[in-house]
């Protein structure tokens, strides 16, 4: 009977433990300030899960230098989902979401969530506990920021190639279109983050 009490209340505790996880993923189109968000989050200490991170893993296994080549690493994406499964990334991604809540995180920035499978399947996973945020920036200010930007630059012509590949064939715009919220990004960096700041009031994101 202790033993029966003591397996209640520890099963009581990992359903507690579960419940009080939050996951924030920012989606959007190229250039439209996911990852500012994302680095001011991490910033103030919440631990981030990668997807791209995990796709550039696979690239330099390949022997291609991640941001060496748009196209090339465009292709990369689509192919690696096309062989591998469209889960490829997620289900990785999942692991190492689980492994952050094994450790004793409960707030986890997800950085990188690109398509609907992957959408579907984290919706699944953790039910009611992901926030989707969708970072909204008018074209000609992502080609400004793209032009400018000190690492990986793009061109006009390559933001728009990249809008249409990655909605096209990397289902991109489903986690947008379905995002929980939609945050502007027009503006400059401080009103962005006053944003974001609000928005963690709002969702109770802060422990």
């Amino acid at each position: 009977m202790q033993a029966l009490a003591k397996l209640f209340c520890y099963n009581n505790a990992m359903t507690a433990n579960k419940h009080s996880v939050k996951l924030l993923a920012f989606v959007g189109l190229t250039g439209s300030g996911k990852t500012s968000a994302v680095e001011y989050l991490t910033a103030k200490g919440y631990p981030k899960v990668y997807f791209g991170g995990i796709i550039h893993k696979a690239m330099r296994e390949a022997g291609i230098e991640p941001g060496s080549d748009w196209d090339r690493e465009a292709t990369f994406r689509e192919d690696i989902r096309e062989h591998e499964g469209k889960d490829y990334v997620v289900k990785r991604a999942m692991q190492e979401i689980h492994d952050l809540i094994a450790a004793g995180q409960h707030r986890i920035i997800v950085d990188g969530l690109y398509t609907w499978t992957e959408y579907k399947i984290l919706k699944h996973e953790f039910p009611g506990e992901m926030t989707v945020v969708a970072v909204v920036t008018p074209k000609h200010l992502r080609k400004q920021r793209m032009a400018t930007r000190p690492e990986r630059p793009m061109t006009s012509e390559e933001v728009d190639k990249c809008d249409w590949n990655e909605i096209e064939n990397l289902e991109k715009g489903g986690p947008i279109a379905v995002a929980d919220y939609f945050m502007h990004n027009d503006t400059n960096p401080e009103s962005f983050r006053e944003r974001i700041d609000a928005l963690l009031e709002e969702i109770r994101f802060r422990e």
